[in-house]
């Protein structure tokens, strides 16, 4: 006789589907109401820069033949392109020392403006950033943590900063500190967003 319950199945299933097909023809013609837009293109978001520069590609110091009582000093202007505050601090990740002789030059560190590198002709003192010797700079000033400042610069480029070193290698700087060099110091200035 086959099967009825496949005959009451083929004469439900048209019905609900009748029903969606016609709930969709409904819904497209509530949906044909006038519109209009309005666009705002062209929007975009950058980054400000951070960049510091100095007025020297060559070491402020090389310093032959020192003699105790000897001294000198160079500028350098440090520049900031940043387009925000910035803080910057100075330090050096120099490693490496040998044995004590880098504790009888004794170094000043000056912060101001004027002055450029080669010569310190202008420069005008603000505030002394560094006293000590450049052993103790070096053990105590290693990063940005622990560098000397902060300085604040405005954030409105061009802004710059002069540093005058002044060093002095000790009167009482002791035989055994003939015919020795330090290893190469590098100092470096570093600036983060000021908050």
């Amino acid at each position: 006789m086959g099967r009825p319950w496949l005959n009451v199945l083929a004469q439900v299933v048209p019905v609900p589907l009748g029903l969606l097909l016609s709930g969709a023809l409904v819904w497209g013609a509530t949906n044909a109401d006038w519109s209009g837009t309005s666009s705002n293109s062209g929007n975009t978001w950058g980054s400000g820069s951070l960049g510091l520069a100095n007025d020297s590609k060559v070491p402020m110091f090389r310093i032959d033949n020192m003699r105790p009582g000897d001294r000198g000093s160079n500028c350098i202007r440090i520049e900031s392109n940043a387009d925000f505050p910035t803080a910057l601090k100075l330090y050096s990740n120099s490693p490496n020392w040998p044995s004590n002789f880098q504790s009888f030059i004794n170094l000043k560190i000056e912060v101001g403006s004027g002055g450029t590198f080669g010569h310190c002709n202008g420069f005008t003192p603000q505030k002394t950033a560094f006293n000590g010797t450049l052993d103790q700079f070096v053990a105590l000033h290693t990063d940005f943590r622990t560098g000397v400042g902060p300085w604040t610069l405005p954030g409105k480029p061009p802004n710059s900063l002069s540093f005058r070193f002044a060093w002095k290698f000790s009167p009482s700087a002791p035989n055994g500190s003939q015919s020795v060099t330090t290893n190469e110091v590098t100092f470096t200035w570093e600036a983060r967003e000021h908050k």
